[in-house]
């Protein structure tokens, strides 16, 4: 079973009295356990692409399939359940409910499903302490660092053992150290845990972390090259450029 297929979606958006596409024709496949970055720069496509791999927005042709389950036909309450329990967010602001604890907001998903409390103590915990957030885990939002909330989103994201997990430039609201720690924390998910990822990205030093870059313009999936193929960041951007000059779309 495939984790994530897209194929062949399109999208437009109304820009006043004209129309605007997004996304043309686009199709790829992420396989399980891999960690696939998507880059493009502004406008390219690749946020768009994320969010309707989400389901929280339609395609307006194509078709999007999780763990083989077609969502881009569900309605809104089809795709809220299944989203909370299939897929797992990540986004650059980290959309933490600030009135609630660290542990509150990992555990959160589940008791939307009416999962007790009580019940849920030790997968939170281990969470927690996997990614060093044992001695927050009483703390709200405010008093918690960037890199320190954007560890909690994950842990959320990954609460529901989802069947992947998408990443809407993760570390865009961090400090250099702190977009190092997230990139390893991505990585390793995956490497060790199996984790299915896919994270967009317009920096090349993030992109690295990744196993694949998938290359984004003006709609279109224009290349998808292995980073093994690059040794360092300036490579890989030098690669990225590359794309963009050869690419007819």
């Amino acid at each position: 079973m495939t984790p994530l297929v897209v194929e062949n979606v399109s999208k437009s958006f109304k820009q006043g009295s004209r129309s605007v596409q997004a996304l043309a024709s686009v199709s790829l496949r992420v396989a399980e356990g891999q960690f696939l970055a998507i880059m493009g720069a502004s406008g390219s496509g690749k946020s768009t692409l994320l969010h309707l791999m989400a389901g929280l927005a339609p395609p307006d042709s194509g078709r999007i399939l999780i763990n083989d389950q077609d969502i881009s036909h569900m309605s809104d309450r089809q795709l809220t359940l299944f989203r909370r329990q299939n897929i797992g967010l990540v986004f650059q602001a980290f959309n933490l409910i600030p009135t609630l604890s660290a542990w509150e907001n990992v555990a959160l998903p589940l008791m939307l499903d009416r999962k007790a409390a009580a019940s849920l103590d030790g997968k939170v915990d281990q969470l927690l302490q996997t990614f060093n957030l044992t001695d927050r885990r009483d703390h709200r939002p405010d008093v918690m660092s960037g890199g320190e909330q954007q560890r909690v989103a994950i842990a959320r994201a990954l609460i529901a053992d989802p069947a992947v997990v998408l990443a809407d430039e993760p570390t865009g609201n961090l400090d250099s150290a702190n977009s190092k720690s997230i990139c390893e924390l991505l990585r390793d998910l995956c490497a060790i845990h199996g984790k299915t990822i896919v994270m967009v990205t317009h920096e090349p030093s993030v992109a690295a972390y990744a196993q694949e870059v998938a290359v984004m313009k003006d709609g279109h999936l224009i290349d998808r090259f292995p980073t093994p193929q690059t040794s360092t960041t300036t490579d890989l951007a030098l690669r990225y450029q590359e794309s963009l000059k050869t690419a007819t779309t």
